[in-house]
């Protein structure tokens, strides 16, 4: 059920990336779309909050827990992490399309949540490198290999293309951090809050020096489906912040990979960008990546 979960973030993150893609190509500005669509996912988590006692008892003890500094102040910047995620689905996404997008977020995500896993930095603990786990990162660095062959790196400029690898790493230690913090406040809904909240603050930050830098944004389109990036963010971190705990950093990443790959192949096809892999390679990619997860999930012995 919680690597069903991952899947289902892989799919809802690769719609949001098309749609926060869209959005920084309609306002000229892929901070501020990143900007739109926290902000519109942390209005959303405040009014699903205000109505469920539990929610609210959780988010009181995240604000006692911080006012008497029983919470470290790096379990709060998870969010940060989810602000590059954003940006960076703004300003690559509608260019590169989602497929390619997505590969360079499964380096950043294999690797960093291998080293995770290791380390016990989540909430599992500390997971052992068994050669499943290995040979799944392997696998999946293996799809991303075959996205850059062919006249993809010609297409795209390098900066453009190490950006979602960053975006990778983040999501890797945003999951670990928000579950972390779930643990400590007994309520995933409070700490997907947090995240928005530190997260908006940062693009808050970072779009005012857009501005000044390169001059006001386009006017946000009418078209109300470009503002949904939001509401499924808040939904895939609070489901991420649910399952870390049961399925580990890594495993967690590699199931929504899959998802993300899937998704991202039928949105490509349907509509296409200028930059992007060919339909040989797209396959490709998915093909290796479901292999990725197969030999990463971990098996029971029967005695």
């Amino acid at each position: 059920m919680a690597l069903g979960g991952a899947v289902a973030i892989g799919v809802m993150t690769a719609i949001q990336a098309r749609i926060n893609g869209v959005l920084g190509v309609a306002v000229d500005d892929g901070i501020v779309a990143g900007l739109i669509s926290f902000a519109v996912g942390l209005l959303a988590l405040v009014i699903v909050i205000s109505c469920l006692p539990p929610a609210r008892r959780g988010v009181s003890r995240l604000s006692a827990g911080i006012r008497q500094q029983r919470i470290p102040f790096w379990m709060l910047l998870g969010g940060a992490c989810g602000a590059l995620t954003v940006s960076t689905q703004g300003v690559t996404a509608g260019v590169l399309g989602v497929s390619l997008f997505t590969v360079g977020v499964v380096a950043g995500q294999t690797l960093h949540g291998l080293v995770l896993d290791r380390i016990g930095f989540g909430p599992a603990g500390v997971v052992a490198v068994t050669p499943g786990r290995v040979a799944g990162g392997a696998l999946a660095l293996a799809a991303v290999a075959i996205s850059l062959s062919g006249d993809v790196l010609g297409a795209a400029p390098l900066w453009m293309l190490l950006l979602p690898f960053a975006a990778g790493v983040g999501i890797a230690w945003q999951a670990a951090t928000n579950g972390r913090l779930a643990q400590r406040v007994q309520s995933p809904l409070a700490a997907t809050l947090m995240s928005f909240i530190a997260g908006t603050v940062v693009l808050l930050l970072a779009a005012g020096v857009s501005v000044a830098l390169r001059g006001m944004p386009e006017l946000p389109p009418a078209e109300p489906w470009l503002y949904l990036g939001g509401f499924l963010g808040a939904a895939y971190i609070l489901l991420g912040a649910f399952i870390v705990a049961h399925t580990g950093v890594l495993l967690m990443g590699l199931g929504s990979v899959l998802g993300q790959l899937a998704a991202s192949v039928v949105i490509d096809l349907l509509w296409p960008t200028e930059v992007g892999p060919a339909l040989w390679q797209i396959i490709a990619m998915v093909i290796v990546a479901v292999a990725s997860v197969v030999v990463a999930v971990p098996r029971t012995r029967r005695r």
